[in-house]
């Protein structure tokens, strides 16, 4: 009876066998002690890299051993090269093992390698070679602009893998889903994960990422960073100055402007008229210098990009710069309460001075009494001047009444002495002086 040959009764084996089970078959089939077989390993190695094939022999002769390549071309006969790729290295050559490299590896190099034994009945195994093919870093495309109000769609692709790329977007820390499609390119793949999110102006600069994963990157992960790019229009602000302006002072406006893209020309302009002569424009900032009351009026600031453009104003009030000088009139001492001097009047002169806590602001300083004090005294004296009004008023009324009672009282003394005189009365009755 012929000998079954082990390579065809692996064939018949379902593929889920395990290398063991068929090895384990192997054994069986050669239980004579002349009975000779190999075995083979599949390798799997990353694009790039270098593969290891072995062929294990048992109770080898010395037969002839032939290792051949996928497309069934001899690479190597009893451990000569057949094959002129330098790529091949015979590493060893044993009773027991036969080893090969492949060096630099591709996927045109996947495939079964044959392992072959040439005895009375021939035995082969095959070797199944597994390329992968690790991502590079995903790439981002954006499909349009990113304008505020609408929406934005970005595309992370993987261009090519093996196995598939799984990619996931990610915000913040948190998974955006995406529509994944995938390319087959004959043994690679290209994966391509699109979003579509609404755009505000506050995601502009937002950080996203793409993140890849894939067996041949062995836990870890090929991320491509992206900032988010919101287009819109410009927003403008004047800052005005602090503190009250006067003639002579100096004037700087800042015109903070934002927007994306920024504009490059910010305009200032005074509404209804031109600009003063003195007044100098460096980028965002108007200064003039050595104000006056002529320089008042409204000051506008503009600035415009592709998306729109905006403006804000500053009305200025420049106040004149006059000293001013108050009369405060003698104060009496209480000292000399009979007897008045005239006194020299004292005057109080205010000036105006920049207050050091606010370089912008104008404050009074004052070289004399204060206006408290002042204010005190001239009360107290006109208060005295009425006090002095009523007690004279007082006295004089009081002083006219006296003199009409004293007045009636002489007329009844004189009525007497006139009654006196026609009764004939004589100056043995006394003498009496009557006061009219």
């Amino acid at each position: 009876m012929r000998p079954v040959r082990s390579s065809v009764l692996c064939r018949l084996l379902p593929a889920p066998f395990s290398l063991a089970l068929r090895s384990l078959v192997l054994v069986l089939l050669c239980i004579t002690p002349r009975c000779q077989a190999v075995q083979a390993e599949n390798v799997t190695v990353l694009e790039g890299g270098t593969a290891q094939i072995s062929c294990r022999l048992q109770n080898y002769d010395g037969s002839i051993v032939v290792i051949q390549n996928p497309r069934r071309q001899t690479l190597f006969f009893n451990g000569t090269r057949a094959l002129k790729d330098d790529r091949f290295q015979m590493v060893l050559f044993t009773p027991r093992l036969v080893l090969i490299t492949l060096t630099n590896v591709s996927v045109s190099d996947e495939g079964g390698y044959f392992c072959q034994l040439y005895t009375d009945a021939t035995h082969h195994q095959v070797a199944t070679l597994s390329v992968l093919v690790p991502p590079e870093t995903p790439t981002v495309e954006v499909k349009q602009e990113a304008v505020e109000g609408g929406e934005v769609e970005l595309t992370c692709v993987s261009p090519r893998s093996k196995p598939a790329t799984t990619l996931r977007w990610m915000r913040n820390g948190r998974e955006i889903p995406g529509v994944v499609s995938q390319q087959d390119n004959g043994k690679t793949f290209s994966v391509s994960s699109t979003i579509r999110i609404p755009v505000e102006r506050k995601d502009n600069g937002a950080a996203m990422s793409c993140e890849a994963f894939h067996p041949a990157l062995s836990g870890q992960k090929r991320v491509r960073h992206y900032r988010l790019d919101v287009y819109f229009a410009p927003t403008v602000r004047i800052v005005p100055p602090t503190g009250i302006l006067r003639e002579g002072d100096s004037l700087s406006l800042i015109c903070s402007v934002t927007g994306n893209p920024l504009p490059r020309n910010i305009q200032w302009s005074k509404i209804n008229d031109t600009l003063p002569e003195r007044a100098e424009i460096s980028g965002p900032t108007l200064q003039i210098s050595r104000l006056s009351q002529s320089h008042n009026g409204t000051y506008l600031c503009q600035a415009q990009n592709n998306y729109g453009r905006a403006a804000d104003h500053y009305t200025l009030l420049v106040y004149d710069n006059v000293s001013l000088t108050t009369t405060v009139p003698p104060i009496p001492t209480t000292t000399q309460p009979t007897t008045f001097h005239p006194a020299t009047p004292t005057l109080l002169t205010h000036s105006f001075a920049p207050d050091p806590r606010d370089p912008g602001a104008v404050v009074e300083t004052h070289s004399a009494v204060p206006y408290a004090v002042i204010g005190g005294v001239l009360a107290l004296l006109v208060f005295t001047v009425i006090c002095v009004l009523i007690v004279a008023i007082w006295c004089s009324v009081r002083q006219k009444g006296s003199y009409l009672t004293h007045e009636a009282s002489g007329l009844d003394e004189h009525g007497e002495v006139q009654e006196a005189f026609l009764n004939g009365n004589d100056a043995s009755q006394g003498k009496k002086e009557y006061l009219l």
